[in-house]
């Protein structure tokens, strides 16, 4: 089952709204919300880190960055870093490298927020492949996902 399907089941069987959204080849959140024409805030990218040998999947918005020293606080982590390609690939199986959808639940990685997000009414993210998204209520995804909600984005241009 592809990552879209397997959104969209979860999503049918927790009876949760969504639409599903299809745009021009896209490989960051920022051209992602550019293309859709809507606010970057709105799209949620989702950024892996290995912390002391574990993977966490971090949520934030499309204009913003991780900022990996708040984050180590927040972990209490010894040591932290951004995720290979190679690392987490496997965990995503059904997803194309770098669309992965912020449900980490569904991949047994626990998820951690930007608190930004939490004040969207609808957040748009990834379905697993470079041209589709998906949206849907903030409140659905926070109820089904149940992520930490942090304060660990910052302001600068997105790599």
């Amino acid at each position: 089952m592809r990552c879209k399907e397997r959104l969209e089941a979860y999503l049918r069987e927790h009876q949760v709204p969504f639409q599903i959204q299809h745009h021009a080849q896209s490989f960051s959140a920022q051209r992602i919300a550019e293309s859709e024409h809507i606010p970057s805030k709105m799209v949620a990218k989702t950024v892996i880190i290995v912390a002391d040998h574990h993977l966490f999947a971090l949520v934030l918005p499309a204009s913003f960055r991780v900022d990996l020293d708040k984050i180590q606080d927040i972990l209490r982590a010894k040591e932290i870093r951004l995720a290979h390609e190679a690392e987490f690939a496997s965990t995503f199986p059904d997803c194309e490298v770098g669309t992965m959808p912020p449900f980490g639940n569904l991949y047994g990685i626990p998820v951690y927020i930007d608190i930004r997000l939490t004040e969207e009414e609808a957040i748009v993210f990834p379905a697993g492949t470079s041209t589709e998204t998906m949206s849907l209520k903030y409140a659905d995804f926070e109820r089904l996902v149940q992520p930490r909600t942090v304060t660990f984005a910052r302001t600068h241009p997105v790599v």
